[in-house]
């Protein structure tokens, strides 16, 4: 699981660099900083949450 989480982070961290580097390509940095940030989130609750 933990694999998952941060192969899209480095997915959605390439995204929003790409973004910010094509002016053209605005919605593309605002649309992979927004799937970054939601996916450190769930990431986060995942591992602080106890395993039964």
């Amino acid at each position: 699981m933990l694999g998952i989480i941060a192969t899209l982070l480095i997915i959605w961290l390439a995204l929003t660099i790409i973004g910010f580097i094509f002016k053209g390509l605005f919605w593309l940095a605002v649309i992979g900083g927004i799937a970054f940030l939601a996916t450190a989130a769930y990431g986060a609750v995942k591992k602080k949450s106890p395993k039964y």
